[in-house]
C-alpha cells in the first residue's frame, strides 16, 4: 500500500509552485498539502488556501500575513509569517517532502531546517547550493536525506545516472552535458544586446518563469549557477561539465560514459515532469504532459556557448575555483545587478560587469558556518550597490 505523502511547498505562488500544485491535484491519493509559504502575493496565496486547505500558510511579512488572514478568515488555516515560521513548517513532523522553491538566498535556512528534520528535499532553489554548497551537502550526508534535484537539467542528469536504492552512482561517468536553451538573445550581437529592455529579457522562448530567473536565463547566469549546482550535486568540477546550447529544450541534459555512450533525458519542456519524478521517485506517475513526438520536433540543434557575449558562464566557473564565499559573492552581486537592470538603472550587459567586479574586488574567505555565508552575501550586495551607484566602467 502506498502511503500518502504530505507536502510542504515553499514558494507556492511561483511557477514551480503552480506545477507542484497541479501534480498534487492530479494525485490526491498520493499527495496532500500540509503547508504553503510565499513572499508577498497575497491574492494568489488566498486562492491556493481556498482550493487546497493547507493546515498552515506562511507569508514573508506580517502585513501580508494579516491581509491573507483577513481574506481567508473563514478557513481553518493557521496563518504565520517570516523566516522562522518557514523553517517551522519545513521541519514539521507532519511533513514528508519539502518543495524548496523559494527563489534566491532566502530559501537557504528553511531548506536546511528540512534537511535536519530528515525530509525528502525537492530542490528547486539553486542558490542554496551555490552559496553554501559544502555546508549544504555535508548536512545532506549527515542526516542521510533523499535530495531530489528539480531543475530540469539536474533532474535529467539524475535520471541518466546509474542508480540504486540510495540514489545515483557515478560509476564510469566521463562528463556531464548540461543543456542550455541559450535564452532570447542566443543569436543577438553584442551591439544589439546593449539595447535590451527588461521586457525583452523576460520573454523566454521556451519556459514561463518569474522575472529574476528569466533575466538569469537570458544572461546565462542561470546556467552558471546550474553549473555550480551540478558540481555539488554530482561531485564534479567545472571541467567535468560541458554546457551545450540546445534551443529546442527537448534534450534536458546528458551523461557521457567512459565507453563512449551518451545517455540523454528528453521530453517536451514542462516542469511538471521533473517535479512529478522528484515527488514519486523511485516510481513514476502520470503528469498529463504531452508525449514527445520526435517527428514533430524534426530537428535538434546543439552548439557551444559564446563566452564573449555571455561571460556569466565563465564567472561561475571562476567562482567555483576561487572557492569559499566566492560563489555567495557572485550570487549576491547578480541579484543586485538583476534588480538594477529591472529598474532600468543599468544595461543588460552591465549585469555581468557588476558580477565580475564584485568577484575581483571582494576576496573569498573560507566558509566554516552559515554566518560566514551570510556575511559574504551582505558584503557582496553592498559592494554591488556601490559599483552600480558610482557607475564606473558600466
Amino acid at each position: 500500500m502506498v502511503v500518502k505523502q504530505s507536502i510542504c511547498l515553499l514558494g507556492a505562488t511561483g511557477s514551480i509552485g503552480d506545477s507542484t500544485l497541479d501534480i498534487i491535484s492530479q494525485h490526491p491519493d498520493k499527495f496532500s498539502l500540509f503547508a504553503v509559504a510565499a513572499n508577498t502575493n497575497v491574492k494568489k496565496m488566498a486562492e491556493i488556501c481556498r482550493t487546497f486547505l493547507p493546515k498552515v500558510a506562511v507569508m514573508g511579512g506580517v502585513e501580508a500575513r494579516d491581509e491573507l488572514a483577513t481574506l481567508c478568515s473563514e478557513l481553518p488555516i493557521q496563518f504565520d509569517w517570516g523566516e522562522e515560521a518557514m523553517c517551522s513548517i519545513a521541519s514539521s513532523s507532519e511533513v514528508d517532502q519539502v518543495m524548496a522553491a523559494i527563489m534566491g538566498f532566502a530559501g537557504l535556512k528553511p531548506t536546511l531546517s528540512a534537511i535536519r528534520a530528515k525530509k525528502r528535499i525537492l530542490l528547486a532553489n539553486k542558490e542554496s547550493l551555490v552559496t553554501a554548497g559544502r555546508l549544504f551537502m555535508d548536512e545532506v550526508a549527515k542526516h542521510q536525506v533523499t535530495l531530489m534535484p528539480i531543475d530540469s537539467e539536474h533532474n535529467a542528469i539524475f535520471q541518466c545516472l546509474p542508480q540504486d536504492n540510495f540514489g545515483f552512482q557515478k560509476s564510469h561517468v566521463s562528463k556531464l552535458l548540461l543543456t542550455a536553451s541559450g535564452g532570447p538573445f542566443r543569436e543577438w550581437s553584442l551591439e544589439d544586446m546593449k539595447k535590451v529592455t527588461p521586457a525583452e529579457a523576460c520573454n523566454h522562448p521556451n519556459w514561463s518563469m518569474g522575472q529574476k530567473i528569466s533575466i538569469d536565463s537570458a544572461s546565462l547566469m542561470n546556467k552558471g549557477l546550474e553549473l555550480i549546482e551540478a558540481c555539488w550535486l554530482f561531485d564534479m568540477i567545472p571541467e567535468d561539465i560541458e554546457v551545450v546550447v540546445h534551443p529546442q529544450s527537448i534534450v534536458h541534459s546528458m551523461v557521457s560514459y567512459e565507453d563512449g555512450s551518451v545517455i540523454a533525458q528528453m521530453g517536451v519542456p514542462d516542469m511538471k515532469v521533473p517535479i512529478a519524478y522528484g515527488m514519486s521517485w523511485p516510481e513514476r506517475i502520470t503528469t498529463k504532459v504531452p508525449q514527445l513526438n520526435l517527428m514533430d520536433v524534426a530537428k535538434l540543434d546543439f552548439s557551444a556557448p559564446d563566452l564573449e557575449r555571455f561571460p556569466n558562464l565563465k564567472l561561475a566557473a571562476d567562482a567555483w575555483h576561487l572557492g569559499g564565499t566566492a560563489m555567495a559573492h557572485l550570487n549576491a552581486a547578480n541579484e543586485i545587478a538583476v534588480e538594477a537592470f529591472l529598474n532600468k538603472q543599468i544595461g543588460f550587459l552591465d549585469i555581468a560587469t557588476v558580477n565580475k567586479q564584485v568577484l575581483e574586488q571582494l576576496p573569498a574567505t573560507a566558509i566554516v558556518d552559515l554566518e560566514g555565508v551570510f556575511e559574504g552575501d551582505k558584503m557582496a550586495r553592498e559592494l554591488a550597490k556601490r559599483i552600480i551607484l558610482v557607475g564606473n566602467n558600466l
